[in-house]
C-alpha cells in the first residue's frame, strides 16, 4: 500500500464507507492518516467509583450485582438498569435502549464500563458507559484517541482502519521549507502522525500536535496575506508630520487616556513614515476613538491633504458631522456631509468641492463609494464600525487614492486573536482604557417573574427625566421560535407606562421612518424606545440611562455588550437588565459574564471560549476555512508565531513560486479551495 492509493484499498471499506470518507475529504490513504484525532481517552487505569466526583469520566471495573429490565420487545427503548459494585462503592448504569443490551450482561459477571459519572437523587449513576467483558479481547487498557464523527463509521472501526495503515506514517512527506522546520523545532510530519493515532507518551503527543497545529495555521495565514495581498505592505504613501493633532489634543477640555495616547502614538509613527498607514484601532463605545481620528484628519488637512471618514449608518454619519462641526469650528476647515438622501444639487456641490479640493473633510456614508466621487487629493482613509463594510467596501474606499493612509475603527471589540486572522494586513491598536468620570453600567439578571419589578424602576427613571430602551430578539411574533417580538412589547408597554410616549422601531420599516424615530428619541420626544438590534450601532443618547433586554439568551455576548454600550453615555448612572428564564449552561455564563465585567475585551475574549471564532465574529460568512486540529481561543501564541512566519514567507516570495514554497502554496489551495483571490 502507498500513500497515495485510494481509502478502498483497506479491508472492510466497502463503497457506503468509501462514500462517507468521501464526502469528509478523504480519498487516499494519506488523507486517511491526516484525519487526525479531536481528544483522547485515557483507560490505562481503572479508578474506584469511591473516589470520583460528579461529573467526572473514567474507567472503573464492577461487578452486576442486579439487573432490571421489563422488557417489551414491541418497545425497543425500554431502560435497562444494572446495580454494579467494585468494592468500594455501588452505582446504577442506565442504558435506554435496553431492548439490545439486556442479553449482554448476566449477574455476578465483572465488565469495565467507560463514561462519565452523575449523581441522581444522591446516587452514583453512569449513563451510557462504554463497555466491555473485563479480561476479554476488547478490554484494552491504553489511551485511545477519539475521532471526528462520521456517520456509518464508529470509534472503533475508524481505530481499526489507522492500525491498518499505521506502517505508511513514514511514507508522510516533510513539505514546510527546512529553514522554517529547524527555526519552530517542529518534529517530522512522520513523527507527528505515529504519535497522535498510537499515543504511549503525553510529552510526544504535545510535540506532534504542536507540529500539526503550526503547519495548519501557518497555512491559513498564508492564505490570507495572498488574499489581502499584503506583500503591498510596504508600499509608500503619503506621509506629513502631525503638530496639528498634538496642537488639538492640547487644547481639549480633558486630558487623553493612557490607552489613547498610546494609540495616538501609533498613528502618529504611520502617518510621519513613508510607509502606507494600515492600522487598525479597537476600543469600547466611549473610549474616545473619534477624537483620534479628528487629530489624524487634522494633521491631514495641516499638511494640504484631504481625509475622508465612512460611516456604515446616515445616523452615525450626522452624528460624525456634527461633532466634527462642532469640535473643529474656528480652524479654517471645509467639512461635508454625503449621504444618499441629500437633494441631488446639494451633492453635487459637495462632489465638485470634493474633485477641486475646496472640501478638506469628507464624512460620509456607502455613498462615498460611488465612481462618480473623485478627489483632489485624498491623504487619508478612514472607516468606522468597519466590521458593517465588506472587505470589498474597503478596498473600492482606499482605491480612490493608491498612496492614501488607512484606519479603520471598531467599538466592536476582538480578540487580538481574532484580528490577527481577520486583518492580517493591518496593524492592531487597542483603547483599553475609559475617560475619566464614564460610570460603568449596573448589569442585573432578571428572571421572568420579577419583569414587574423591573419596569417599575424603569418608569421611576423616566419620571426623573430619563429614557429608556427595550430591545427583543424578533420583530413579529414566531410560532417556532419562543420569545418575546418587538411589537408584542410595544403594544404591552404601551399600556404598562401609559404616562410616557412609547415608540417600536426594527429593520423592516421604511428608512426614513426609521430614520424619524430615531432622531425623535435623541431629540427627547420619545422617552422609551422599543427596538430589535437595529439600535445596536449608530444612536447616541446621553440622556438614556435604561437598556432592557428581552429574552437575553438569544443574543450573543458581543450583541448583549453592543446593546448595553447605549446607556451609560451621560452622568446619570444607567442600568443595563438581562431579562431571561433560560437555563442553558451558556446563556447562564453569558449572563454571569456581563454581569462581571464592562470590558469589552474581556467579553470577546470569553465569547471566543464559549462559542468558537466562526460564530464569534461570523468566519464562515468571511468564508475562512474551517479548521481540524487548531483551536483559536487556545493556541494564540502558536497563531502568531505562523502569522509571522507567513509574513516573512510571502514577502520573500510573494507567489510562491520558489522550489521550496511549491507544496506550501498547494496546501494553501486546497485549504482555501483553490479560491486564492477569495474576497474576505
Amino acid at each position: 500500500m502507498k500513500i497515495s492509493d485510494p481509502v478502498s484499498t483497506v479491508s472492510g471499506v466497502g463503497p457506503k464507507k468509501e462514500q462517507v470518507l468521501k464526502e469528509a475529504g478523504i480519498e487516499t490513504l494519506g488523507d486517511l492518516l491526516a484525519y487526525f484525532p479531536r481528544s483522547y481517552e485515557d483507560r490505562r487505569n481503572v479508578r474506584p467509583i469511591a473516589d470520583l466526583k460528579p461529573g467526572e469520566t473514567a474507567l472503573i471495573e464492577a461487578t452486576v450485582l442486579s439487573r432490571r429490565y421489563s422488557g417489551n420487545p414491541y418497545k425497543k427503548n425500554t431502560p435497562l438498569s444494572l446495580l454494579i459494585t467494585d468494592g468500594s462503592a455501588n452505582a446504577e448504569v442506565v442504558y435506554f435502549n435496553g431492548h439490545y443490551l439486556a442479553k449482554l450482561f448476566a449477574v455476578n459477571e465483572t465488565y469495565v464500563f467507560y463514561g462519565r459519572m452523575t449523581e441522581n437523587f444522591a446516587r452514583r449513576q453512569f449513563v451510557h458507559p462504554e463497555f466491555t467483558r473485563a479480561g476479554s479481547k476488547d478490554d484494552v487498557r491504553e489511551i485511545l484517541p477519539v475521532y471526528p464523527d462520521l456517520p456509518g463509521l464508529s470509534q472503533k472501526e475508524m481505530r481499526r482502519l489507522q492500525h491498518e495503515i499505521a506502517a505508511l506514517a513514514d511514507e508522510m512527506p516533510e513539505w514546510l521549507p527546512a529553514d522554517l522546520v529547524h527555526e519552530q523545532r517542529l518534529c517530522s510530519p512522520a513523527y507527528a502522525v505515529r504519535n497522535l493515532h498510537f499515543p504511549v507518551d503525553g510529552r510526544k503527543v504535545l510535540e506532534a500536535k504542536y507540529r500539526l497545529v503550526f503547519e495548519e495555521l501557518f497555512t491559513l495565514e498564508t492564505g490570507l496575506m495572498l488574499v489581502r495581498g499584503s506583500s503591498r505592505s510596504t508600499r509608500r504613501a503619503v506621509s506629513f508630520p502631525c503638530a496639528a493633532g498634538d496642537r488639538f489634543a492640547a487644547s481639549l477640555p480633558f486630558s487623553l487616556t493612557a490607552g489613547q495616547q498610546e494609540a495616538w502614538q501609533a498613528i502618529k509613527a504611520d502617518l510621519e513614515s513613508p510607509k502606507r498607514m494600515n492600522r487598525l484601532l479597537q476600543g469600547d463605545v466611549g473610549s474616545g476613538k473619534t477624537v483620534l481620528a479628528q487629530m489624524a484628519m487634522l494633521a491631514a488637512a495641516d499638511a494640504g491633504y484631504q481625509s475622508v471618514i465612512m460611516a456604515p449608518t446616515e445616523l452615525l454619519a450626522r452624528q460624525h458631522y456634527e461633532s466634527f462641526q462642532r469640535d473643529l469650528s474656528g480652524k479654517g476647515l471645509t467639512i461635508e456631509l454625503l449621504i444618499s438622501s441629500i437633494p441631488k444639487k446639494e451633492k453635487d456641490r459637495i462632489l465638485r468641492s470634493v474633485e477641486d479640493g475646496s472640501c478638506t473633510m469628507l464624512i460620509a456614508t456607502h455613498a462615498v463609494l460611488e465612481e462618480n466621487v473623485v478627489f483632489a487629493n485624498l491623504g487619508l482613509v478612514i472607516t468606522d464600525e468597519q466590521h458593517r463594510f465588506g472587505v470589498s467596501q474597503r478596498r473600492r474606499l482606499s482605491a480612490k487614492a493608491e498612496d492614501a493612509n488607512i484606519l479603520v475603527m471598531t467599538a466592536t471589540p476582538i480578540p487580538r486573536t481574532l484580528a490577527v486572522i481577520l486583518f492580517g494586513d493591518l496593524d492592531v491598536s487597542q483603547i483599553r482604557t475609559m475617560p475619566a468620570g464614564r460610570q460603568p453600567v449596573k448589569t442585573t439578571l432578571v428572571r421572568r417573574e420579577e419583569r414587574g419589578k423591573m419596569y417599575r424602576f424603569v418608569a421611576s427613571q423616566l419620571r426623573e427625566g430619563r429614557q429608556a430602551y427595550v430591545v427583543a430578539p424578533l420583530i413579529s411574533e414566531s410560532e417556532k421560535i419562543e420569545a418575546l417580538s418587538a411589537e408584542e412589547l410595544y403594544e404591552e408597554l404601551v399600556r404598562k407606562l401609559k404616562d410616557f410616549r412609547v415608540a417600536l422601531v426594527h429593520g423592516a420599516m421604511k428608512a426614513e421612518e426609521k430614520s424619524q424615530v430615531m432622531e425623535d428619541f435623541a431629540a427627547g420626544r420619545i422617552q422609551v424606545l422599543v427596538s430589535t438590534v437595529v439600535i445596536e450601532v449608530g444612536i447616541n443618547v446621553a440622556n438614556a440611562s435604561v437598556m432592557v433586554i428581552e429574552n437575553a439568551e438569544r443574543f450573543g455576548l458581543a450583541q448583549l455588550h453592543q446593546l448595553r454600550g447605549r446607556v451609560g453615555r451621560g452622568t446619570a448612572e444607567s442600568y443595563c437588565f438581562l431579562v431571561t428564564d433560560s437555563s442553558s449552561e451558556i446563556a447562564v455564563k453569558r449572563a454571569e459574564i456581563m454581569c462581571q465585567t464592562t470590558s469589552g475585551f474581556e467579553i470577546a475574549e470569553e465569547d471566543l471560549k464559549l462559542r468558537g471564532p466562526g460564530e464569534v465574529f461570523g468566519t464562515r460568512q468571511h468564508g475562512l476555512p474551517e479548521l481540524s486540529l487548531a483551536d483559536l481561543a487556545r493556541h494564540q501564541d502558536v497563531l502568531e508565531r505562523a502569522a509571522q512566519a507567513a509574513k516573512k514567507t510571502v514577502q520573500e516570495d510573494p507567489d510562491l513560486q520558489a522550489p521550496t514554497h511549491q507544496e506550501v502554496r498547494k496546501r494553501v489551495e486546497r485549504m482555501f479551495r483553490g479560491n486564492i483571490s477569495l474576497d474576505l
